[in-house]
């Protein structure tokens, strides 16, 4: 299970979600579906990278690992 450090970061870098919008060419949907700890595992590494490359981190800082049951796939 993941948990996503994209708001903080962004709070710490005063970087709003319109901000966000311009720098990387997302959708404030996607930037919103990644500062949550639900969404960020479901985004792609090429929109984290550039969410990274936005705040000026490297992806890994994004988002931690943490302890826990693996989300149920579908079946």
């Amino acid at each position: 299970m993941f948990t996503s450090n994209i708001k903080e970061i962004m709070k710490k870098k005063k970087m709003a979600i319109r901000d966000m919008v311009a720098v990387t060419g997302l959708s404030s949907k996607t930037i919103n579906k990644a500062r949550q700890d639900d969404g960020i595992s479901e985004c792609r590494l090429s929109t984290l990278a550039r969410i990274g490359g936005a705040l000026g981190v490297k992806t890994k800082r994004l988002y931690d690992e943490t302890d826990g049951p693996a989300p149920a796939e579908d079946e």
